[in-house]
């Protein structure tokens, strides 16, 4: 049985090509790119060629480019280096309360530590409200960041208006990009953000490889101590051939972005039109419009989410309940519950994502098949009564 594959928020394939720029890097040019010998000099180059890569599709300088092992250790670089760097000045940290677990978890430690940490409220659509944000600045606020898309429900935050604040406020500005880089336009100038996340293995790059973006000037303090690598920001030896495929992903997604988008939207909103129609008592998570154009998150009442995803498995259907870092939990989603939801259609929540190689063709065999799943598992359950 052919897998649907509707979870490429949580992770892609790396694309053939990818995979082919990366092989020589394993066996013919392995040298330390630290060493000063010709073998070395080219691991460099190939670095510095992806560097430039990365910089160009962003808007940015190629000196403001840091490779990390991916977006978890980009969130924590950016905001523990700014916490440390500016500690000084401030103590108070603005986030959300629907950020992925890589920054809240990263702000819950910053609290054990002596720091002050507001998370803002969302609405139902899962949007920051900018008036909410401004008033939470306060004299001592060194840092806000703020998702540029929820990785659960697909909502767009309006980045570049928080920018907007936070530079009115002299307040640096960090934005996770995960699920954004590689899918709808990132540009650092234009988001007016100081520091912004990005990780290979969401646009079919490999996995352990990411990036930090810092804009010129941004005081932070490193991370990972011990060699000089990366300008003396991050310190091991470089993962060569995971930053050149990073850097080929990077070339092809953009090739192909506009175009997926508007495919991707097209059928995204007709599969979320069919769910709703053919299956009562559901409702779309998230901005009905400014979302993802991947993103589609749908509960339904009565049922737990666990139970559609291994009955989707049956029929070799691979979806998701909502962060992949999160699965093992079973606690409802706090992305769900910070929208407003009830703990029941939280737990009843399926997150489908779509990739470059969806086809309308799978997305008609899920709707087929997904309304009959619902119907037993609600004929089962104790909480549905209609």
């Amino acid at each position: 049985m052919k897998t649907i594959y509707l979870d490429h928020a949580a992770t892609t394939a790396t694309d053939p090509q990818v995979i082919d720029a990366m092989l020589p890097y394993f066996h013919e040019n392995f040298g330390n790119p630290s060493s000063i010998y010709s073998l070395s000099r080219s691991t460099r180059n190939a670095i510095e060629n992806a560097r430039e890569i990365l910089a160009n599709a962003i808007g940015a300088n190629p000196k403001e480019i840091v490779f990390t092992s991916g977006g978890s250790e980009s969130d924590n670089f950016a905001i523990k280096g700014i916490a440390q760097a500016l500690k000084d000045k401030g103590n108070h940290i603005i986030t959300s309360q629907i950020e992925h677990h890589a920054v809240l978890y990263t702000c819950k430690y910053l609290e054990k530590n002596g720091y002050n940490v507001t998370y803002l409220p969302v609405d139902n659509n899962g949007i920051v409200k900018l008036e909410k944000l401004e008033k939470a600045i306060r004299p001592d606020t060194i840092l806000i960041t703020i998702m540029h898309a929820n990785n659960e429900i697909g909502s767009i935050q309006p980045i570049r208006q928080i920018g907007e604040i936070a530079k009115k406020h002299g307040t640096k500005f960090h934005t996770d990009a995960v699920q954004t880089f590689g899918h709808i336009p990132v540009n650092v100038n234009d988001l007016n953000v100081d520091l912004l996340s990005v990780s290979g293995h969401k646009f079919y790059g490999p996995k352990g490889i990411g990036a930090l973006y810092i804009r010129k000037g941004t005081k932070l303090t490193p991370l990972i101590h011990g060699g000089d690598q990366e300008r003396r920001r991050r310190a091991s030896t470089e993962n060569v051939p995971g930053i050149v495929g990073f850097g080929k992903a990077v070339e092809l997604a953009l090739g192909i972005m506009e175009d997926e988008a508007i495919r991707q939207t097209g059928m995204r909103d007709n599969f979320i039109q069919t769910l709703l129609e053919k299956i009562p008592d559901s409702q779309l998570n998230g901005h009905p419009v400014n979302r993802l154009p991947n993103n589609i998150n749908i509960s339904f009442e009565g049922i737990e989410g666990e139970s559609i995803l291994l009955n989707l498995d049956m029929y070799g259907i691979a979806a998701s309940t909502g962060s992949a870092c999160s699965s093992s939990s079973l606690e409802p989603s706090h992305v769900l519950l910070s929208i407003g939801l009830t703990h029941e259609f939280a737990h009843g929540s399926v997150r489908f994502s779509l990739g470059k190689h969806t086809s309308q063709g799978e997305l008609d065999q899920v709707a087929e098949v997904l309304p009959g799943i619902i119907q037993k598992l609600r004929a089962m359950s104790p909480r549905y009564n209609k």
